[in-house]
């Protein structure tokens, strides 16, 4: 694959990014509005509930009290979970800093790396587990950060070592890691959101009619199709985010070091035991270069949309390269 191709290639991936970063408040805010209408109609009594063609407009009013309250909330959190996200990433993975004293090999490596690709060096992680797996994080050149578990340093090759680090520096520089990041945050929002709608169902006043309490059943139902179509579409456009990414990662290793068989031995051994003890969350393991969870057996629908494309595919693009 050339460099040019490959450049070409990034773009258009970065454009259809920024499209689903887009997506991410208007569908926040189209549940919103889904939510006030649900909530008037859920919290009017017999005596005070208005006509159904007087329902949007009070709704629309009440969105707009809202509104300013979940963006401004949202806002918040957002940069509370953007400057902080080194430590609550390093946190989750127990990843610690690795000296130059300590691995020279390692710092060898990355240093020779980011010279002959024009790229500052980053910071140096370690897992302490004896399985094969890295990551890359990070949202500026002060903060990004590679990150490599023990078992990736002792058991492979030092061209394995170095095709996998260069994927990882490939992350960095397509500044896959910074949109990655941004995605793993509104996810966490819809989460956390969702669970906020159905308490306040729960808990608000409900209609003094009796005949419409079966009703109340059916709305607190819609709430709930509501929370879980939301959190859908947000793990979908984050997988659409992501997948596409460890294939251009994996071609830019292989642009960096001439050796995609390299990289392709590497991901081999990878999978034989990417399962990282410390990794409990799934918007943390999209991070890795494999998965690092225990895998499912049998039918699992998440596994429907996993954020990497499957291990034996990118060896198999890698060897004909």
């Amino acid at each position: 694959m050339k460099y040019v191709g490959l450049q070409a290639q990034i773009r258009r991936n970065n454009q259809k990014s920024f499209g689903l970063l887009l997506a991410f408040p208007l569908l926040l805010l189209a549940l919103t509005w889904a939510f006030c209408f649900i909530l008037f109609y859920y919290t009017q009594s017999q005596y005070e509930a208005p006509q159904q063609e007087a329902y949007l407009p009070h709704t629309n009013n009440m969105f707009l009290e809202m509104a300013p309250w979940v963006i401004g909330g949202v806002v918040i959190w957002f940069l509370i979970a953007y400057f902080a996200n080194t430590q609550m990433i390093a946190a989750a993975t127990s990843a610690h800093s690795l000296s130059r004293k300590e691995n020279m090999r390692i710092y060898n490596l990355v240093e020779n790396l980011c010279m002959a690709n024009g790229m500052s060096m980053p910071k140096i992680n370690v897992i302490e587990d004896d399985s094969l797996n890295a990551y890359a994080s990070g949202i500026n050149k002060k903060t990004y950060t590679v990150t490599l578990s023990r078992g990736i340093i002792n058991r492979l090759n030092d061209e394995e070592l170095e095709a996998v680090i260069a994927h990882e520096l490939s992350h960095i520089k397509n500044r896959d890691v910074r949109l990655l990041i941004v995605s793993i945050i509104f996810v966490g929002i819809f989460a956390y959101l969702s669970q906020i709608a159905i308490r306040a169902l729960f808990y608000a006043p409900r209609r003094s009619n009796n005949k419409n309490n079966g009703g109340a059943v059916v709305l607190i139902v819609v709430v709930l199709v509501l929370a879980l179509i939301g959190s859908f579409i947000a793990r979908l456009l984050r997988f659409g985010i992501s997948r596409q990414r460890e294939y251009l990662a994996d071609a830019g290793a292989a642009n960096m070091t001439k050796r995609p068989w390299a990289l392709a031995s590497a991901l081999r051994k990878i999978s034989s035991d990417p399962y990282i003890e410390s990794v409990t969350r799934n918007d943390v393991a999209q991070l890795f270069i494999e998965h690092p969870k225990v895998k499912q057996k049998g039918f699992s629908l998440s596994g429907m949309f996993q954020t990497h494309p499957p291990i034996e595919k990118r060896i198999q693009i890698l060897e004909q390269l």
